[in-house]
């Protein structure tokens, strides 16, 4: 494990940026996954920037997503489809061809899981970016989630429902495919993190903080500001 300790959020976004542009040039065909929410909002914006600027090529890029609602409509601006359309899919140079995200608008949530499971054994991950809940769930497996667990679905906490401000269950890419991945970049931003980075940090891997199983992973780059990392880095 690697840990980054930045000054604030938007050294952060840097750091995590420069790997990103990193792993793409480096493997230009990398398939990697996607989070969502505040923390990585910077990133996106910044990789814009880069991809404008002529620093990264995105075309034989093969992007997923960690987790979605379920079950929401793609166009729902509240959907994480949504979310990584307008951020970042809209204003790079992705082929909509390579874009593959979890499917929350069907009826059948254990085929679309385990379709999706077969896509990612077909492209293997080279790099998941993650971010983690306050309750220490990394996409949405929540406490409580197996270290071998795979796609499915799963019932949100009210903790998570409250801070996210919705009332749906998700579909979420599981721990076991998660730590499958060739390399993992975590982001934690703010003190409402750092319990969660310590128990990554120096705990022992259990299901109450489900980041916990990271710890081990053969590539994992952990990136904290100052006050995610307070109690531990």
């Amino acid at each position: 494990m690697e840990i980054v300790k930045t000054k604030n959020y938007s050294e952060l976004s840097r750091e995590a940026v420069a790997m990103v542009i990193s792993q793409i040039n480096g493997e230009p065909n990398s398939v990697i996954c996607l989070p969502t929410g505040k923390t990585p909002l910077k990133m996106y914006k910044l990789l814009v920037k880069a991809n404008k600027c002529g620093e990264v090529d995105f075309s034989k890029v093969i992007f997923l997503n960690l987790d979605e609602y379920f079950p929401i409509d793609s166009k729902d601006k509240k959907s994480f489809s949504y979310y990584l359309s307008k951020n970042f899919f809209d204003k790079i140079n992705v082929k909509k061809s390579n874009v593959h995200l979890l499917n929350s608008n069907v009826r059948d949530s254990a085929k679309e899981c385990r379709d999706y499971e077969s896509l990612i054994r077909k492209h293997p991950i080279d790099l998941a970016i993650l971010g983690v809940g306050v309750n220490g769930h990394i996409a949405f497996n929540e406490p409580g989630s197996f270290v071998n667990s795979k796609t499915r679905f799963v019932e949100l906490t009210s903790e998570s429902k409250k801070i996210n401000r919705v009332d749906k269950d998700a579909l979420t890419v599981g721990i076991g495919t998660i730590i499958k991945s060739k390399k993992i970049i975590l982001l934690a931003s703010g003190k409402k993190k750092s319990e969660a980075i310590r128990h990554l940090v120096k705990g022992k891997p259990n299901k109450k903080y489900p980041v916990s199983f990271l710890k081990g992973h053969r590539d994992l780059t952990v990136i904290v500001d100052k006050k995610a990392g307070s109690l531990s880095v």
